[in-house]
């Protein structure tokens, strides 16, 4: 697996200290963003050397995708509620759907609470669209920064009009992340594959 990283294990030695290290006590906002920031990092680097022509690859003909509207703006497939079965996605539909859903978290549990996803500009390339997953992560975790202990447990908005306790928030995107990031790997291994069945994946 190339970007699955599904090895096989390793016996390593183990570093007592360091691993007292990480077992040490920790608040909940520092467990927060302990998770917040391993979990983005795995997903980070299953996006290492993607390109356009990944990002827009169709594995099924009739995939979700990035596409341009009748208005000729850029938007993506979606539906409420979801399709059952779930329809199969582009990678680039699973990186902008990261991208937009941490900017509208953040937007509407610490910004302004004004924008809707119909406002966003929806990128249609892999740089693009890593900007937009940057930006949006940068966002979160400046407000994780910013939240207290006793801050955790108030209330924050969704744009859909919930009120949820702040730490759902972050641990929403954090399963997010995790969610979407495994999907990306899978569509990646999946496109080396189909493309190039001699490839080393």
């Amino acid at each position: 697996m190339r970007y699955g990283n599904y090895g096989p294990k390793r016996i390593v030695e183990l570093d007592w200290a360091s691993t007292r290290a990480q077992n040490r006590s920790m608040s909940r906002v520092e467990l927060l963003m302990a998770t917040m920031d391993e979990g983005y990092a795995r997903l980070r680097s299953r996006l290492v050397g993607l390109g356009d022509e990944e990002f827009s690859w169709l594995p099924v003909p009739e995939a979700w995708t990035i596409y341009k509207d009748r208005r000729d703006r850029w938007t993506y497939n979606y539906a409420v509620p979801d399709p059952d079965p779930a329809p199969l996605t582009t990678i680039g539909w699973q990186l902008v759907h990261l991208g937009t859903c941490k900017v509208m978290y953040h937007e509407w549990a610490y910004g302004a609470a004004r924008l809707t996803f119909h406002e966003l500009e929806i990128p249609h390339t892999a740089s693009g669209a890593l900007s937009l997953l940057e930006e949006g992560q940068r966002q979160l975790r400046n407000d994780l920064l910013g939240t207290s202990e006793l801050q955790l447990d108030g209330p924050r908005k969704t744009n859909w009009g919930e009120m949820w306790p702040a730490w759902r928030i972050f641990w929403a995107m954090i399963d997010h992340d995790a969610l979407h990031g495994g999907v990306i790997g899978c569509l990646r291994d999946l496109y080396c594959w189909t493309r190039d069945s001699s490839a080393r994946c």
